[in-house]
């Protein structure tokens, strides 16, 4: 699933978008919601990769509450992104490249705040050389 959303990051790169890719998984593994940064296409900047992919899994789903799902991205949810997870309920965040300077987990720990009431589990790392070469390559390009 990380490889479908690199591919998604890989899209908004091609687009002139921060490249950042989401996939949002069922419990069965199908696929509910997929989605890449649109902030610039869109002029919304709510339009993260993570929120467009939200919203297709609450309409897939038919349900604002995504339990058993696990969420995909390419790198580490924004705080924005990390607060819409947390109420959506996702069950299981998996991320490539973590974000130590703006990170909703990392710098504010937004996922497992003992302040929240839900709490998912969050794996780290995931083909993090892949994703990281994604954003570097975009970020050398614009430069």
């Amino acid at each position: 699933m990380m490889a479908l959303a690199l591919a998604e990051a890989e899209k908004a790169a091609a687009e002139g978008e921060v490249p950042t890719g989401c996939v949002i998984v069922d419990a069965e593994g199908r696929i509910v919601g997929k989605a890449h940064n649109q902030t610039e296409t869109l002029h919304d900047a709510t339009a993260h990769a993570e929120m467009v992919a939200l919203s297709q899994a609450f309409a897939a789903l038919g349900n604002e509450r995504l339990v058993d799902t696990t969420l995909y991205v390419t790198k580490e949810p924004c705080p924005m992104c990390a607060g819409a997870i947390v109420l959506a309920r996702v069950a299981r965040v998996v991320w490539g490249v973590s974000d130590p300077k703006r990170g909703g987990q990392t710098v504010f720990g937004i996922l497992s705040h003992p302040g929240v009431n839900h709490r998912p589990q969050v794996e780290k790392g995931l083909m993090e050389e892949e994703s990281l070469a994604v954003l570097q390559g975009f970020f050398r390009a614009r430069r």
